[in-house]
């Protein structure tokens, strides 16, 4: 099945043409998701495989769930906040991004995957992602070594449960950052 690259603007657009000239890549047209947009993916839906990669910021966030609604089973690119800063540090975004860092997001996809076993809030709490005062940094560790971004604590919890990521698989990165 074809794939189309999914990204908010012109800019993001470039950047990946620069990576992978060949790429089908769609624009949302900046911080939100126009109707327009939402009908081709409607229309589209069935015949091509979508890959959503968007800023790591809440408009980001917005667009990726709106699709998503769309186009549950798209695949999901995170690029970690750092690495996407503009030389400024004034802006956040995929086209600020290197190209090799493109290439491992675009190379590290999730696909929504509901387990049957979910982690819950209480698991964060009792790994000491939540709750504590280094949870934060814990998270954000995991969330690096996942490649899933850097979330809050609630869109981490719901990352780890829509991309089907185990209790057991998160016990063992919670241990691995320990150690470290």
């Amino acid at each position: 099945m074809e794939q189309i690259i999914v990204v908010e603007g012109i800019h993001d657009l470039n950047k990946i043409k620069e990576v992978y000239p060949e790429a089908n890549v769609l624009i949302t047209n900046g911080r939100e998701i126009s109707e327009e947009t939402i009908s081709i993916i409607k229309a589209h839906k069935d015949e091509f495989e979508f890959i959503l990669f968007l800023d790591p910021d809440a408009p980001g966030e917005r667009i990726r769930n709106e699709i998503l609604k769309i186009v549950p089973n798209a695949k999901n690119a995170f690029l970690p906040k750092k690495k996407g800063i503009s030389k400024n540090h004034k802006k956040v975004g995929i086209e600020h991004a290197k190209n090799e860092d493109i290439i491992e997001a675009l190379n590290n996809l999730y696909e929504y995957k509901p387990n049957l076993k979910r982690i819950e809030m209480k698991d964060l709490y009792n790994l000491g992602l939540i709750g504590l005062e280094q949870s934060k940094k814990i998270r954000d560790a995991i969330s690096l070594e996942l490649n899933i971004g850097a979330p809050n604590a609630k869109t981490f919890l719901n990352r780890l449960n829509q991309f089907g990521i185990s209790l057991e698989k998160l016990e063992e990165l919670v241990l691995k950052y320990e150690r470290s």
